[in-house]
């Protein structure tokens, strides 16, 4: 049976690199597919270059962007959309050949409550930083074992270009109806809501380009309070018990990071920490306590601890105090 796959790539001033996306799309070993670009209101030669190819292969197809960002490119890409499966690319990447074969083969294994997922693999002409390295490593040790949402908050554990949805699924969901930046983030944390099964697979589908003019790194809906914000939005809404205490645990950048959003918005809560040089205070005007300084068995408790040794150290307390991950301990780094 042929299975048409709906490739979504918005494109904003991508003439440097469309070009080779479209290359590593048409050499895919799945050849049943459609590519839907949409411009999102580009001041180069985006467009006129995907019109050259769609000439040649009329499975591409140029759109302009009937509103502006991102979210409103996806939207109109699905409104266009004739597959069955549906996938997404940023326009600087690249797709390795076999990409929506595997994909397509997690997503038969899965069932229709699955979301398939694939390795990532960054490269630069620059150098890949230790940062994305890191990262890089982090989502493909998940993806690999399919534990992806056990990490849900502390970030966004299945990205923009790396998964594939049955329609029927992704549409169950909410789509792209959500206007919430980051938008992947904001899917993936509605894939976890919905309870869907994320199909473990350990080969690399995905080369993700790092360059300065990425969107992630110049546009103002990826910068840090974004994040922030939309890591509250679901905790507060979805996740919060106001029958324990809540408890912040850290006093680095990303401590004082959610301290701030919570103070601004008037949000009761205690903020401890593991350094004795912060311990007794002040910050933001609340008043920094130690660990023994709460009753860690009637709390719900965000640690921001940034590093691996930490995050151990308080899983290894939370669990002595019977707290549950994703219950009442929740990673914010």
């Amino acid at each position: 049976m042929k299975r048409l796959v709906s490739i979504l790539i918005p494109a904003k001033n991508e003439a440097a690199f469309i070009e080779d996306l479209l290359c590593s799309i048409q050499v895919q070993t799945h050849q049943y597919w459609e590519a839907i670009i949409v411009d999102d209101h580009s001041t180069d030669q985006t467009c006129s270059l995907v019109e050259s190819f769609s000439k040649t292969d009329p499975r591409i197809k140029c759109l302009k962007n009937q509103g502006k960002g991102i979210i409103h490119a996806l939207r109109t890409a699905f409104i266009y959309a004739e597959g069955n499966w549906i996938t997404r690319m940023d326009a600087d990447d690249l797709m390795k050949p076999r990409k929506l074969e595997v994909l397509l083969e997690c997503l038969s294994i899965g069932g229709s409550n699955a979301v398939a997922v694939g390795g990532v693999q960054y490269f630069s002409e620059e150098g890949v930083k230790s940062g994305y390295k890191n990262y890089e490593q982090w989502l493909n040790n998940l993806t690999q074992k399919g534990t992806n949402f056990k990490e849900i908050f502390r970030e966004c554990v299945i990205p923009s270009p790396s998964w594939m949805l049955h329609r029927k699924t992704l549409e169950n969901i909410g789509g792209f109806q959500s206007d919430r930046y980051p938008e992947d983030y904001d899917l993936a944390f509605r894939m976890w809501l919905y309870d869907l099964d994320v199909v473990p697979n350990a080969e690399i589908v995905h080369e993700w380009r790092d360059h300065p003019a990425r969107t992630s790194r110049t546009s103002e809906v990826y910068k840090d309070y974004t994040f922030t914000d939309l890591k509250w939005f679901y905790f507060s809404n979805f996740c919060r018990n106001n029958e324990r205490e809540l408890v912040v645990l850290g006093t680095g950048f990303r401590g004082k990071k959610l301290a701030a959003h919570l103070i601004e918005r008037k949000v009761h809560f205690r903020w401890i920490s593991h350094n004795e040089k912060k311990i007794g205070k002040d910050i933001y005007n609340q008043k920094i306590e130690p660990l023994n300084g709460v009753d860690w068995k009637c709390i719900q408790l965000i640690a921001t601890v940034g590093n691996e040794k930490g995050r151990r150290q308080v899983n290894q307390m939370a669990e002595n105090a019977g707290l549950v991950l994703l219950e009442d301990l929740f990673h914010f780094a």
